[in-house]
């Protein structure tokens, strides 16, 4: 069994997954990266960059140790098998990062919600509920180890409106799955929380600035590369007052600064609360049960 934390990254053959998994493996942990995009897949077929296989390679290249699985976080059963491995393999989870998203190009366009595919809600399935799936399977190779975080990568989106609802809905839900699993985590030492990243510099992100610096170029200044986020989790995990932040939805780039972490290029992320007067719902202690 593993000696090293192990980390479980959802949806990180691109994107805030890809830039999660890489910076946990700097810290040296062992990372399982899961995704539906493989060298030689049917997805990898469709033209989209980025597969499981080379985040796999570029945690390891880091200093830690890259595990790629296959999984489609719509199937609840290779879910449940994808953590039995792990179990067996590990025989535990130190962090689990559910970032696995179902995002539509139609969904981002600037048209009304009933212009655009129905399709465009699946977020709820891989996304919302792939989330639920992935915690209620991972819940029992943490518990028993009294210490552990899982970590919903979130955004501002989920109190203002940012796409329409087939985005907002599932982030707001996001926050407030963090909240409850939080309650039932407590007496386990296993904390659950929701981080707002910003606007993310991901590879398809940088390629769009640097087709037009003049015109692009500005974004830069106000976003975050997806392993701050990897960076923060890091810090959050080996905080010893980890557990009074637990249930909360907190920001990034307001953690990176309390810790003291810099983004590339010695760059300091804004957080949307003072960029845009935004910040997350509070949950109140009322419980019923």
């Amino acid at each position: 069994m593993s000696e090293t934390t192990v980390a479980v990254v959802t949806g990180a053959s691109r994107g805030a997954g890809a830039g999660i998994a890489r910076a946990l493996g700097s810290h040296g942990c062992t990372v399982y990266v899961t995704g539906r995009t493989q060298k030689g897949g049917a997805a990898a077929e469709s033209g989209l960059s980025g597969t499981i296989d080379e985040t796999a390679q570029a945690v390891t290249d880091a200093g830690g140790r890259g595990i790629a699985v296959r999984v489609d976080h719509g199937d609840d059963e290779q879910v449940r098998e994808f953590f039995e491995r792990v179990g067996r393999e590990q025989g535990r989870i130190d962090i689990l990062v559910n970032n696995a998203a179902l995002i539509r190009d139609e969904m981002m366009g600037r048209t009304r919600f009933w212009e655009e595919p129905i399709n465009v809600i699946d977020t709820l399935n891989v996304g919302l509920r792939s989330s639920y799936v992935a915690t209620v399977y991972a819940a029992p190779l943490m518990v028993p180890h009294n210490r552990g975080l899982v970590v919903f990568t979130s955004s501002s989106g989920a109190v203002h409106y940012a796409f329409g609802p087939a985005y907002g809905v599932p982030k707001a839900g996001t926050d407030k799955m963090a909240a409850d699993m939080a309650y039932d985590f407590r007496d386990h030492g296993i904390a659950a929380v929701s981080i707002w990243m910003g606007s993310l510099l991901t590879e398809r992100v940088r390629g769009i600035i640097a087709s037009n610096p003049e015109k692009f170029g500005h974004i830069l200044e106000t976003a975050e590369t997806p392993e701050l986020t990897g960076h923060v989790i890091w810090a959050l995990y080996n905080d010893p007052k980890l557990m009074d932040r637990s249930g909360r939805t907190l920001i990034g780039a307001e953690l990176a600064r309390e810790y003291g972490i810099k983004d590339e290029g010695d760059r300091q992320p804004p957080s949307y609360r003072e960029l845009f007067d935004v910040h997350p719902v509070q949950q109140y202690p009322h419980v019923m049960r």
